[in-house]
């Protein structure tokens, strides 16, 4: 193997490490819970803005912990399989179905987003229009800072 072939195998190698570490949102992961980047690309004609898209697949009585998103980003949710319950701030909880759709303004908490069923699994594509230099996308909200931010 000669230095041009190994240089361009570490570049690659480095480079998927890369993408796959930015592109993963920044939570721990409940039981049943598989988030899978699916795309990450700057927004050519919106600087310093990109749209990064993530698929969570929740087993039957799956559900995410409470958390935020960076305070940069728009999500749009779009529920592909089975039906979602999601609540944003202090708004209702919500069942969403297949084909239907939610968003989460800048800054939201996100305290419910679970699997509705206890017997079917349930898809979500989450699309995020956040600032590119934002990494952690989701950020769990522990309880104990539920209870300083309430006192």
């Amino acid at each position: 193997m000669n230095i041009r072939s190994v240089i361009g195998v570490a570049c690659a190698a480095t480079y998927a490490a890369a993408a796959i570490a930015w592109a993963m949102p920044a939570f721990g992961h409940a039981a049943g819970e598989k988030v899978t980047p699916n795309f990450n690309q700057p927004i050519p004609n919106i600087p310093g803005k990109s749209l990064v898209a993530v698929v969570v697949d929740y087993a039957p009585g799956a559900a995410s912990p409470s958390h935020v998103h960076a305070k940069s980003a728009f999500i749009y949710g779009y529920v592909v399989s089975g039906a979602i319950e999601s609540q944003v701030n202090d708004g209702p909880k919500r069942v969403y179905r297949a084909g239907e759709s939610f968003s989460e303004s800048p800054g939201s908490r996100h305290p419910v987003s679970r699997n509705a069923s206890a017997t079917k699994p349930a898809k979500l594509l989450a699309v995020f229009v956040v600032d590119t230099d934002d990494k952690e996308l989701t950020t769990p909200v522990h309880s104990s800072a539920k209870k300083e931010s309430m006192q």
